[in-house]
């Protein structure tokens, strides 16, 4: 029996959502998500962060980082730890197992921060393995159909203190819950890697429920000390 401590939650919606392929792009929009003005659909701009309580990243505290951010109240923050496969009964289904859960694009789920408890869902965070640039790390994500197939993607400049990335947005279907939700994402270059903060809608979340935690996380972005 494969044993390993990424939340259930994420291992059952990444078996439920099939592959697909022909994501759209959309002309990049510059600004920032504390400053621009996009009102409703896709940004919903309008939408506040939500308020503090305690932070993840850095060195010491939960899901270490090269890189600080807040946590919204009643949110939990825990590192995603990977199995090794070779210990597994069966280490070639172990192996594909885990890249289903928690490897797309080039990068690899490193944080899960749940939601679940204020009827939020779940803000993930991954790393690139190699240095790329926000843009082409967002890119190489939405490209990776394994999981889902990403449509209508539209782009932005996005600065966090002394960070500079690329926050997107992108509709997705899932055809084996007939279900359409709504992702969005910023990613920032530091430390030799790119980290993309991912947050989706589901059957049972709405971007009112999420984006408050995601505003708040992606806005307090600050490097390491």
């Amino acid at each position: 029996m494969l044993r390993h401590r990424l939340p259930a939650t994420l291992a059952v919606l990444a078996l439920l959502v099939p592959a697909g392929c022909d994501a759209k792009e959309a002309p990049a929009d510059a600004g920032s998500p504390a400053g621009s003005t996009a009102v409703g659909e896709p940004w919903y701009d309008e939408i506040n962060p939500a308020s503090a309580d305690g932070a993840a990243g850095g060195a010491d505290g939960p899901c270490p980082l090269p890189v600080t951010f807040p946590i919204a109240e009643g949110w939990q923050a825990e590192t995603i730890e990977l199995p090794d496969p070779t210990t597994a009964a069966d280490p070639e289904l172990a192996a594909e197992m885990i890249a289903i859960m928690a490897l797309r694009g080039g990068a690899t789920a490193r944080c899960e921060v749940d939601g679940r408890g204020e009827g939020g869902g779940f803000l993930r965070v991954w790393a690139t393995e190699r240095d790329v640039p926000p843009r082409a790390a967002l890119d190489a994500f939405l490209a990776d159909t394994s999981t889902e197939q990403a449509t209508e993607a539209q782009f932005r400049d996005v600065t966090a203190d002394d960070l500079i990335g690329v926050e997107a947005t992108w509709v997705s279907h899932n055809e084996l819950l007939d279900e359409v939700r709504r992702s969005w994402a910023t990613a920032v270059s530091t430390n030799g890697q790119s980290l993309l903060f991912v947050i989706q809608e589901s059957l049972l979340t709405e971007h009112s429920d999420l984006l408050p935690a995601y505003r708040l996380a992606v806005q307090g972005l600050r490097t390491a000390g």
